[in-house]
C-alpha cells in the first residue's frame, strides 16, 4: 500500500487513490498494441484465456489485458479506449469507484473490468439503475465478451426465472440492482434446491455508483405475501379533505410530519360519530386517520408522485423519474389511492426484505462507477470500505461554470430562467434545463411556450422515451425541460444524435445547462451540470436559486434576509448566498445521519437473518428436516412411513419446516418493526438511547426464532395424517400465500423511527456557523 493511502487512512480522510501505478501498467500495454494488433480473433481469445492461470494479478498481466481488451474493444464494438479508461477498467479490477466524467466511456470500462473480474475466476453482477440499461449495455457489450472468451447475459423484469438461471450461469450477467434483490428474496423463501437461481455472490460492479450505493442505499426491497382474511381498511381521505391547516394540523418544520390537532381530533370525532379517537379499541381508527392526512398534506400530486394508467407511480427524488416497482407501506398507499379515488392496490404481509446496502455487501469484491464519487467518499469508505480513483478526462474540460443566480421569490426566479433560455436560444444553442419535480417542469414549460418557445418536456409523465430525448438535447436551438436526473447513461452530443451540426453548436458555445434550484445534495447538482462539457466540448452551466425554494425554507427555516434586492428580485449579497448553501449542507448532514442511523438498526436485523438463513438452508439442501422430526416426533415419523414412504415423509417434513422458518422470520420483522416503534416512544421519556433498548430486546427474541420455528415444525408434523393423494399439507395447515409479488418501499409514513429521532436534527445542524 503506497504512503499516501496509509497516511490517508490513518487521517481517516478519504480521497482519491494514486493512479501512479495504474498509469505505469496502461504504458506497459501501450507498448504491446503493435504486436496485439497482428494475433487473428482466434489466438486473441487464445490470449486471454492463457490470463485465467495466473489469476490477472501482477501488473505484467494486467497489461497484457489492457492491451488485448483495447484490440478487442476495436474489433468488436469500433471503439479503443483512450489510455484514462484503461484507468478506470484497473481502478475497477482493484477493488474501487472509478470517477470517470460524463461521456468518458464508463460503459466500455466496466465491460471491460468485468471481463477482467471473470478471468480471476467470480462470476460478476453488472449492476445498472434500470432495464433499459442492462439490457442495452449487455447487447452493446456482447460482441466484446465474446471475443475475450467471456460468456454474459442479462435480466429483467420481464425475465423469466429459466431465463434467469441462465443469464445468472454466465461469466458476466447484466441486471438492475432491484431485481437482483428480488431475486434473492425469492431464493430465500425457495421450497426445493432447483427453485433457486442465484449463484453465490463473486462481483458486484455497480454502475452510478453514487445513486446506488448512496442515494438508494437503505431502501427497502420487500417480498409480501397475500395475507389469508386481510380486508381493506376504509379510507378517511374525504375526512381528511375537510381538515383546515392550523386550526385541525400542524405540520412540522421540515414537512416531514403532521399531526392533529386537539380542535382536530375533536372535529375528527364528531365526523365519525362521537367516538373516543384515542381509545384502545379505536386505534386502527386513528392510523388511518393519520394515514390519510400524511396523504393528504404532505404527498402531492406531480411532485411526490403521478398518476398514470389508473395507478399511483412514485417519483424518484434523486432522478425525477418513475420510480419503478416503488410504493409505499400498505397503509400509507392505500390512502394515496383513495386521495387520488383509485382502487386500493393489493396488500399483503412482509414475508422479507433487503435493503440495497445489504444486498450490495454480500459480495466479497465491490467495485462501481460514476461521475460524481468524491463527494460521498467518506459514506463510500464507511459504509462499503471502498476507495476512489478520480479518472481525469480525455480531454481537458473547458465548461463554463458560472456563479450562482439568486432571487428572492420564485416567481422572480422562474422570469430570470426564461429569459436566460431566450437569450441562448436566439443564438441557436441548445439548452438542457433542470427542474426539481414534474409540477415545476410543467410550470416552466407553460411559461417557455408563451414566450414563443417549444420546449421538449422530459419527467415522470414521459419517462419511456427519456433516451430518445436526451439524445437529441444537443441539436441547435433544442430546449429540453428536465427533471432530475436527465438520461443518466445516455450522452448528449453537440449537434443532435449524429453530431452533424457539432461546429455550429460548439461555435454557439456549446450545450448550456440551467439549474432551476439547487437540490438537497451537491452531487446531485454536480451530475446536471456534468451533462454539458463531454468529451472536451465547449458549454457551460449555470443555476438559479430562490429564498422561497424548499430546500432554503425546509433546511434553513430560521435565517432570513432583510438586505437590498433589485428590482428584478435578484440578490447579490454574500450573505443571502451563504444561506442558500448552507441549507444544502444542512439537508445532506440530515440525510448522512438518517443513513447512519437506519444502518445501525439494520445491521442487527442482518446479523440476525444471516445465522437464521444457514439453518433454513440445511432444511432445504440435505436432511436435517427429517431428522428433527424422526428425532421429535418418533412415533409419529415411524407411522407416516408405514402409511406411505419415508421419501414422502422427508418431503413433507421439508415442507414443513421451511414453512415454519418462513413464517418465523415474517413474524420476527413484524415484531421488529414493531419494537422499534415501542422502543423510541419509551425512551423519549426516559431519556434512554433507543438503539439500546432496541437491542436489549431484539437480541434475545433472535436467538429464540429457530428453537420457535422448530417447535412449531414439530407441532404440525404431529397433526399430519394420510390422506386419499397422500400426506395432506393444507390440512395441517401448511399453506403459502396464495400470491406474493415485489416493491420498494420508498417512505415510512409520518412517525418513522428515523423521522422523528431526527426531526431534532434540522434545528441542531442549522446553528449558523460562520
Amino acid at each position: 500500500m503506497a504512503l499516501r493511502d496509509r497516511l490517508r487512512r490513518f487521517a481517516q480522510k478519504p480521497g482519491s487513490a494514486d493512479t501512479g501505478p495504474l498509469r505505469r501498467v496502461v504504458d506497459a500495454a501501450g507498448a504491446r498494441e503493435d504486436d496485439v494488433r497482428e494475433l487473428t480473433d482466434a489466438a486473441l481469445t487464445d490470449a486471454v484465456a492463457a490470463l485465467r492461470d495466473g489469476g490477472l494479478t501482477s501488473d505484467a498481466d494486467l497489461a497484457e489485458f489492457c492491451a488485448l481488451g483495447r484490440e478487442a474493444a476495436h474489433r468488436a464494438l469500433g471503439e479503443r479506449p483512450f489510455d484514462v479508461q484503461l484507468v478506470g477498467v484497473l481502478a475497477l479490477l482493484s477493488g474501487r469507484v472509478a470517477e470517470m466524467a460524463t461521456g468518458e466511456g464508463k460503459t466500455l470500462a466496466g465491460a471491460l473490468a468485468a471481463a477482467g473480474h471473470a478471468l480471476r475466476g467470480r462470476r460478476v453482477h453488472v449492476l445498472s439503475v434500470n432495464d433499459y440499461l442492462a439490457r442495452r449495455d449487455a447487447a452493446w457489450m456482447a460482441p466484446l465478451h465474446a471475443l475475450l472468451g467471456v460468456t454474459s447475459g442479462w435480466v429483467t423484469q420481464e425475465s423469466t426465472p429459466d431465463e434467469r438461471r441462465a443469464a445468472y450461469g454466465a461469466d458476466v450477467t447484466y441486471a438492475p440492482v432491484s431485481e437482483v434483490g428480488f431475486d434473492l428474496l425469492r431464493d430465500r423463501l425457495a421450497t426445493s434446491p432447483g427453485a433457486v437461481v442465484l449463484p453465490e455472490p463473486g462481483v458486484a460492479l455497480v454502475d452510478e455508483a453514487d445513486s446506488v450505493l448512496v442515494d438508494e442505499a437503505m431502501v427497502p426491497l420487500i417480498l409480501a405475501g397475500a395475507a389469508d382474511g386481510a380486508a381493506a381498511a376504509p379510507s378517511h381521505a374525504d375526512l381528511a379533505r375537510r381538515l383546515r391547516p392550523g386550526r385541525d394540523y400542524t405540520t412540522d418544520e421540515d414537512a416531514r410530519n403532521v399531526q392533529l390537532t386537539s380542535d382536530g381530533a375533536r372535529a375528527v370525532e364528531r365526523a365519525l360519530g362521537g367516538i373516543d379517537l384515542y381509545a384502545a379499541d379505536n386505534l386502527g381508527t386513528l392510523t388511518g386517520v393519520n394515514l390519510a392526512l400524511h396523504a393528504e398534506v404532505l404527498l402531492h400530486r406531480d411532485v411526490d408522485y403521478i398518476v398514470r394508467d389508473g395507478e399511483v407511480k412514485l417519483i424518484s427524488e434523486s432522478r425525477g423519474r418513475v420510480a419503478l416497482l416503488q410504493r409505499w407501506p400498505d397503509g400509507l398507499q392505500a390512502a394515496v389511492e383513495a386521495k387520488e379515488a383509485l382502487e386500493a392496490s393489493p396488500g399483503g404481509e412482509i414475508l422479507d426484505l433487503v435493503t440495497v446496502q445489504e444486498l450490495i455487501n454480500r459480495y466479497p469484491v465491490r467495485c462501481g462507477m460514476t461521475g460524481t464519487a468524491l463527494a460521498v467518499a467518506g459514506q463510500l469508505r464507511e459504509f462499503y470500505e471502498l476507495d476512489i480513483v478520480v479518472v481525469p478526462p480525455n480531454r481537458p474540460r473547458v465548461r463554463e461554470d458560472r456563479p450562482d443566480l439568486l432571487y428572492a421569490t420564485v416567481a422572480d426566479k422562474e422570469t430570470a430562467v426564461v429569459e436566460l433560455i431566450d437569450e441562448a436560444h436566439r443564438a441557436n444553442r441548445p439548452v438542457l434545463v433542470g427542474t426539481l419535480d414534474v409540477a415545476a417542469s410543467e410550470r416552466l414549460a407553460t411559461r417557455l411556450r408563451r414566450a414563443g418557445l417549444d420546449p421538449v418536456v422530459l419527467n415522470a409523465k414521459n419517462d419511456a422515451e427519456e433516451a430518445s430525448i436526451i439524445a437529441g438535447a444537443g441539436a441547435p436551438g433544442t430546449v429540453t425541460v428536465s427533471t432530475q436526473m436527465a438520461g443518466r447513461g445516455t450522452d448528449i452530443r453537440l449537434g443532435g444524435p449524429d453530431g452533424s451540426a457539432h461546429d455550429a453548436v460548439a461555435d454557439a458555445g456549446g450545450l448550456l445547462v440551467i439549474g432551476t434550484g439547487h437540490y438537497h445534495s451537491s452531487r446531485l447538482d454536480d451530475q446536471l451540470r456534468g451533462r454539458a462539457g463531454r468529451q472536451g466540448d465547449p458549454g457551460g452551466s449555470v443555476f438559479l436559486a430562490s429564498l422561497e425554494d424548499d430546500l432554503i425554507t425546509r433546511y434553513a427555516p430560521e435565517e432570513s434576509y432583510g438586505g437590498t434586492v433589485a428590482d428584478d428580485g435578484s440578490i447579490t449579497d454574500k450573505n443571502a448566498h451563504w444561506i442558500a448553501g448552507h441549507a444544502q449542507r444542512v439537508a445532506e448532514g440530515v440525510d448522512l445521519e438518517i443513513h447512519r442511523n437506519t444502518w445501525r438498526y439494520n445491521h442487527l436485523i442482518g446479523l440476525q437473518r444471516g445465522a437464521f438463513l444457514k439453518d433454513r438452508a440445511k432444511a432445504l439442501t440435505g436432511s436435517h428436516a427429517d431428522d428433527l422430526l424422526r428425532e421429535r416426533a418418533k412415533d409419529h415419523h415411524a407411522h407416516l412411513v408405514g402409511e406411505t414412504s419415508a421419501e414422502e415423509v422427508a418431503e413433507a417434513s421439508r415442507q414443513i419446516v421451511l414453512y415454519h422458518f418462513d413464517r418465523a422470520w415474517s413474524d420476527h420483522l413484524a415484531y421488529l418493526t414493531d419494537l422499534r416503534e415501542g422502543i423510541h416512544l419509551r425512551s423519549l421519556g426516559r431519556g434512554l438511547d433507543p438503539l439500546v433498548e432496541f437491542n436489549r430486546e431484539a437480541v434475545p427474541a433472535g436467538k429464540r426464532l429457530t428453537e420457535e420455528a422448530r417447535t412449531s415444525a414439530v407441532e404440525t408434523f404431529n397433526s399430519l395424517e394420510p390422506g386419499p393423494d397422500g400426506l395432506d399439507l393444507a390440512s395441517a395447515g401448511v399453506q403459502r400465500p396464495t400470491a406474493t409479488w415485489t416493491y420498494i418501499v420508498h417512505d415510512n409514513p409520518f412517525g418513522t423511527l428515523d423521522d422523528r429521532a431526527f426531526r431534532g436534527l434540522v434545528t441542531l445542524l442549522t446553528t449558523r456557523r460562520r
